[in-house]
Parts: C-alpha cells; sequence; structure tokens
C-alpha cells in the first residue's frame, strides 16, 4: 500500500535537523514506523531481530551501526538501548542520527540537545482525505476572515466514520471490518498492554470495565471518584479509587488516552477556574469499539453521540493545532461557563472553539462564545484571533457578528 503523507512528516525533518534523535511517540498503530521509514537510512527492529538482546549485552554499539538516521522501532521493548543512544550522540556530535519509535511515554531523563520528541496522532480527516481543509488552523490563528462554502456532511457518514476510526489499517476497510478490528484492539489492550508498562497484575476485566465508564464519559471532567461510582453503578463491580488512579497511568503512558488540560487563564468573574482535564481515548473509535457500539446504536443515542463527536473534533484540533505550534485546552469554571475547546500558541495566540455535531445549536454556541470572551480579564488577557463553531452537519461560513461556523469536513492544517 502507497504511503499516505502525514501532516506530522515535516515536523519530524524539522526536528531531525535540530536534534540527534527524534522520538516518535503515539498509540500503537497510529502510523509511526512507516513515517519513520520514509527518512530512515537503516532499521533496527526491536522486536523483531532475534539477536538484539544478545548483542545488547555483549556488543550494544554494534547495534547502533547503519546508515542514519537509523530507525530504533519499539525501542521500549528493550529500555537499556536508551542510555546506549544517548552516549552514541554524545560522541557523534551530529543531528539526524537516529528516530526511535515507541507507544509508551519514556521515564527517562532526555537531556539537553540530544533528543526531541514528535507526538503523533490516529489520522486526520484532511490526512484521510474527508475534508477539504480549505478552512486552515494557520488562518484562524491569524484571525484571517474564512470565504468559502462546502456541501454539508450527512450524520450517517460522520457516525460511520466516528465507528472505524483513524487508524492507518483501517483506510481500506468497510465499517464491519473496522467495529471487528477495533472490538479486537481493545481485547488485546484489556488482556495484555496494561502490563506491561506496570509491575501491578491488572485483572481484564477490571480494564475493561474502566475502559467502558471511560467511553461513556468521553469528552466530559469526570473525576476518580465519580469513576468508580459510574463503574460500581453500570458494571456491578467495585473499583477502587486506587486501583482506577493506577490503571489511568498505566493507559496514559501507553497514549490509549490522552486528557485535554484545562485553559490557565485569567478572569475578572467572580467564579474561579475549574482546573480539571477532559477525558478523551486518543482515537474516537475506541470509546465506540469498547461499549462494543455500532452506527445503529450511535444514531439511536444521539446525545450521547455529540459527545463523540466533540472527542472527534478535538482530535482534529490536536492535529492541526500541533503543526501550528499550538495546543488544545478547554475552559470550565465555577459558574457552568464553558468553551469546549481553546488552541492556543506558544506564542500567545489563541482562538476558542465550540462543538456541536447539528446545526441546531450554532446561536447558542455564539452566544456562549461571547459571554465567555466578556468573562476574560482583558488586561492581563489578549483578545482571540477568531471565535468558531465546528459542527457535523453544517456548512461553513461567518456570522453577522464575526463568529465563523465551520464544517469539520472543511477544518484543516
Amino acid at each position: 500500500m502507497l504511503y499516505r503523507k502525514r501532516i506530522s512528516d515535516s515536523e519530524l525533518i524539522r526536528k531531525l535537523n535540530s536534534s540527534g534523535a527524534v522520538l516518535i511517540r503515539g498509540v500503537k498503530s497510529c502510523g509511526k514506523t512507516e513515517s519513520a521509514k520514509q527518512l530512515a537510512g537503516s532499521i533496527l527492529n526491536i522486536d523483531k531481530d532475534k539477536y538484539v538482546s544478545v548483542l545488547l549485552e555483549t556488543a550494544p554499539q554494534r547495534l547502533l551501526l547503519g546508515e542514519t538516521p537509523r530507525l530504533i522501532d519499539n525501542w521500549q521493548e528493550q529500555p537499556k538501548i536508551w542510555n546506549y543512544i544517548r552516549h552514541e550522540i554524545d560522541n557523534r556530535k551530529q543531528t539526524a542520527q537516529f528516530i526511535l519509535t515507541g507507544s509508551e511515554n519514556p521515564e527517562e531523563n532526555f537531556g539537553t540537545g540530544r533528543f526531541t520528541t514528535l507526538n503523533m496522532q490516529t489520522m486526520s480527516w484532511q490526512e484521510m482525505g474527508f475534508s477539504t481543509g480549505k478552512i486552515s488552523m494557520k488562518n484562524l490563528l491569524e484571525g484571517t476572515k474564512i470565504d468559502i462554502y462546502d456541501e454539508p456532511t450527512d450524520l450517517e457518514f460522520i457516525i460511520e466514520k466516528i465507528v472505524i476510526g483513524g487508524f492507518p489499517a483501517m483506510l481500506e476497510k468497510n465499517v464491519n471490518q473496522a467495529i471487528d478490528l477495533n472490538r479486537a484492539y481493545i481485547d488485546l489492550l484489556s488482556k495484555a498492554n496494561t502490563s506491561h508498562v506496570s509491575d501491578v497484575k491488572r485483572p481484564p476485566v477490571k480494564v475493561r470495565n474502566l475502559l467502558r465508564s471511560l467511553a461513556r464519559n468521553t469528552a466530559t471532567m469526570i473525576d476518580i471518584t465519580n469513576l468508580a461510582a459510574d463503574i460500581r453503578e453500570k458494571e456491578n463491580v467495585a473499583l477502587s479509587r486506587p486501583s482506577i488512579y493506577k490503571y489511568l497511568d498505566a493507559l496514559n503512558r501507553l497514549m490509549i488516552t490522552e486528557d485535554q488540560p484545562a485553559w490557565n487563564t485569567h478572569i475578572r468573574s467572580s467564579a474561579s477556574l475549574r482546573k480539571a482535564p477532559k477525558r478523551h481515548f486518543t482515537d474516537v473509535s475506541l470509546a465506540v469499539a469498547a461499549l462494543e457500539a455500532d452506527e445503529k446504536s450511535l444514531l439511536d443515542k444521539l446525545n450521547f453521540t455529540e459527545y463523540l463527536f466533540e472527542s472527534l473534533a478535538t482530535h482534529e484540533l490536536r492535529v492541526y493545532a500541533q503543526a501550528n505550534d499550538a495546543k488544545v485546552y478547554h475552559y470550565s469554571d465555577s459558574s457552568g461557563l464553558k468553551a469546549d475547546a481553546i488552541v492556543q500558541k506558544y506564542n500567545g495566540d489563541w482562538c476558542a472553539f465550540e462543538i456541536k455535531l447539528g446545526t441546531g445549536q450554532i446561536d447558542e454556541a455564539a452566544v456562549n462564545l461571547k459571554k465567555f470572551v466578556s468573562v476574560l480579564n482583558g488586561q492581563k488577557v489578549n483578545p482571540p484571533k477568531s471565535l468558531n463553531i465546528i459542527t457535523g452537519t453544517g456548512v461553513s461560513y461567518t456570522r453577522t457578528d464575526g463568529i465563523n461556523v465551520i464544517s469539520l469536513a472543511s477544518l484543516g492544517v
């Protein structure tokens, strides 16, 4: 199968030219290895080459020999190799020597000037060809007026893509095949992967119960106490708070889940900022698979599907924001005022998003965005570059009040 270009490819090239090694990290099967192969001069498959463990104990430097940049695939299978790579970079004093791929967040100390990191998501709609990308995150962060009209997207199409997800292996699969594969992914995760990153053995049934609870509460700020209550009520199983904390840590290290942090800003309201993150699966299809849902069940429960769509849109924002040197946050305060997503660049420029599956709540979302901006302390917070409403089934246009309505099928990098 031909390689499908990824938005993060240009970031990989840039970071290779800046450091001795780049660590590409992302959930298993998101496409890390294929992206790395496009630039690699040679490859060491840690999890496939039988001689690796022997050489690591006897002649570790031989594992690092080869045309550069040398790809060290699945480095976490032999964590000792990390330090040898660090020392080799120090000795060579050159950039673009190694690319490492792994589906765990490392605990090692990188060391200044040796490593850069690239966080890789599953595929975005623009990468898969479902979005025209006519409305770019770059322009939204610059405040450029949008002036396009794309055809609306059917609800059934959106739900199908939520179920299938963005793993590269799903590109050529139909919805039934994707359901089978995504459920198998969850099943294998429940039985095996969490024990790989922790000394504590985790019973598969309890891992699955937590995954189902996280799926039911996707795109919410649910805390550990309420997760425990939800599992007790819906799964009829008791899972202690310390156990949930440890399970969540393992899932985060495996990058199965990815929290959306709260925006730390200044407000002039008497309300206080809430600091809890929103919880998401790294790909929304995993939430669907954890609940063993399908297209029909999501059509029957559109209130829940709204949350899944928000999670999908948040994933898209992460991909496009990263390419623009920005990160994705959310806003929530004690008065109940919320903003679904804040995209902020490292230089401070930012824009805000409300996310709605259909068009019926656009006016309400616009009112909410304006109220949100009104509570910010204008002496300490720069005004937003743009205010935006992402919709699933609507078209893209700019309202008379200046707020952009953006179809997810128009959004891009």
